[in-house]
């Protein structure tokens, strides 16, 4: 009888660590995903027109390059977190959050946030930024690098004034960037 439960606690304890690996994935603290994503633009005109010919009436000219709106510095929050937010206009009219020099560390289910939170200093800041609006621009692509994520058009980027690198897992900010 002693056995049986002896081997049912063995049992128990392996699939509890198990599950804890699965759920914490400790590994993903010493496995850094790279990235280094180009600059998106488009360029054109409204209408095409002959080379060497006269612009048309009709023909609009795009700007021919992004701009960068708005940017900010990456604060640490849970873990420690570097690099640069911009927040870019294309000449389509769409906007991209662009992540530079990224460097943080790894976890699972991390995502990249645009959000109405202020950035706050320290432990303060750890789980703010799912108390009010924010959009999921989708998973982090990667823990260190250049990155782009597209926001979609219906977003309306008016009270939108940070962007985190938030755990879905676990609720918390690895870090943000305040876009001023």
């Amino acid at each position: 009888m002693r056995s049986r439960w002896w081997a049912g606690a063995a049992v128990l304890a392996v699939a509890a660590v198990v599950a804890g690996l699965v759920w914490f994935k400790p590994w993903a603290l010493w496995v850094d995903d790279t990235v280094h994503e180009a600059l998106p633009s488009t360029t054109g005109t409204a209408s095409s027109r002959a080379p060497g010919a006269a612009p048309s009436a009709a023909a609009t000219t795009l700007p021919t390059g992004p701009t960068t709106v708005a940017q900010g510095t990456f604060t640490s929050h849970e873990h420690t977190t570097t690099g640069t937010v911009k927040l870019i206009r294309l000449p389509d009219g769409s906007h991209t959050v662009r992540l530079e020099n990224l460097d943080t560390s790894n976890g699972p289910d991390l995502r990249v946030w645009l959000t109405d939170a202020p950035v706050k200093e320290g432990r303060a800041g750890w789980h703010v930024f799912d108390d009010g609006t924010h959009v999921s621009l989708g998973k982090l692509k990667g823990n260190k690098g250049d990155q782009n994520y597209a926001v979609p058009a219906d977003v309306d980027l008016t009270d939108l004034a940070s962007v985190a690198i938030w755990c879905d897992r676990f609720n918390v900010s690895f870090g943000a960037a305040e876009l001023a």
